[in-house]
């Protein structure tokens, strides 16, 4: 669905950020900047040293410590983008789309699939676009496997490997690592919402999930290792790995199909360059051809096998572009609330499947 028409003819659609944390400040507000036809307008953060980190980093930009200001100047807005902790996607996601605005959440959009349905419903009912900021469908390798499956080049894949391992053996706190069930932390639900996003996208519905999923370290409160094992409908098995306690690495990709398979290490640099302050340019994504893949058969990669294939170029500028499209042009909403809900179904089954030790059908 789309929502409203720019305020003026030819004016950029002006976005109010709520959340000037890691997601806001590192990934939202500067894609947002770099996108043509979107100005970032209006910053959301009580904590007055986010307020002028925002002011710093974009001059034209207003800061206001409340949702509740923000909401008071829904009239002069066109987009909301939430990028708060996950407690309160739902319910500002649902005051902005009563607000009669369109609205880019951060994954995941909710805690369970049944408020993620919830919201598509009022979107839907209010005519708005909803959409979910599943940015790691715009990775580098995620954009080369596509690739290379819409090329026949691996044969029918029988079984894809994902992981996204992260060596941290002290926990950092905060509301990503409580325990705490309403604060939706937790890699299942961080992590978990990217690989498993990732997993629908290329290979379709699942059928039934089995997980693990464990606390490891010391002081840690919520799951910091955990494995999803998942079947699909159309037969292809997805094993799925986030951790926070990975000593050792293993590839990001791991892809083995009936004629060949694709073998991928590193992560997507966009992240890291974000961090670092770049933004978006000529270059911008690209991989050093160190960490290219290979795809090929019978001999690992690590000893030489197969063919080196160049890596797509990362894009996450990609995602807020579609934005803007949906809401001028009508073009596809680029991530959907429904298909975010899919993803839930799953991490909920995942979740189950851990707490009973038992495969969940869905």
């Amino acid at each position: 669905m789309t929502g409203t028409s720019p305020t003026a003819p030819g004016g950029a659609l002006r976005v109010g950020l709520v959340g000037y944390g890691l997601a806001g400040s590192v990934f939202h507000a500067p894609l947002i900047a770099a996108t043509e036809g979107l100005a970032l307008d209006t910053v959301v953060t009580s904590n007055p040293d986010r307020q002028r980190q925002a002011r710093d980093e974009f001059p034209d930009v207003t800061t206001v410590a409340t949702p509740d200001e923000l909401f008071a100047r829904a009239a002069d807005l066109d987009l909301v983008v939430i990028a708060s902790p996950n407690k309160t996607h739902v319910p500002l996601a649902t005051r902005a789309l009563e607000a009669g605005l369109p609205v880019v959440v951060d994954k995941p959009v909710a805690g369970t699939a049944a408020e993620a349905r919830t919201l598509a419903d009022l979107a839907e009912e209010r005519g708005l676009l909803l959409s979910v900021f599943q940015n790691r469908r715009w990775d580098n390798d995620f954009l080369t496997l596509r690739a290379l499956l819409a090329e026949g080049a691996l044969g029918d894949v029988w079984r894809f490997e994902s992981r996204f391992e992260r060596w941290r053996p002290k926990p950092k706190g905060g509301w990503r690592e409580s325990g705490d069930p309403a604060e939706i932390g937790g890699l299942l639900y961080d992590l978990g919402s990217h690989v498993v996003d990732q997993a629908l996208v290329l290979f379709g519905p699942v059928t039934s999930v089995y997980a693990e999923s464990l606390v490891r370290r010391a002081g840690a409160e919520a799951d910091d290792d955990t494995f999803l094992a998942l079947t699909h409908a159309n037969g292809v098995r997805s094993h799925l790995y986030v951790s926070s306690t990975a000593a050792q690495l293993g590839p990001r990709f791991r892809v083995l199909g009936s004629q060949a398979g694709y073998v991928k290490h590193g992560l997507d640099p966009q992240e890291a360059a974000l961090r670092e302050g770049e933004r978006p340019g000529p270059g911008w994504g690209e991989e050093d051809e160190a960490l290219w893949g290979r795809v090929g058969a019978g001999e690992s990669p690590l000893t030489g096998g197969g063919q080196v294939r160049p890596t797509v170029p990362g894009d996450y500028p990609a995602y807020y572009a579609a934005v803007a499209r949906a809401l001028r042009e009508g073009a596809p909403n680029p991530v959907g609330a429904r298909e975010a809900a899919a993803a839930l179904d799953v991490l909920e089954a995942a979740r189950r499947s851990a707490r009973e030790g038992a495969v969940v059908s869905l």
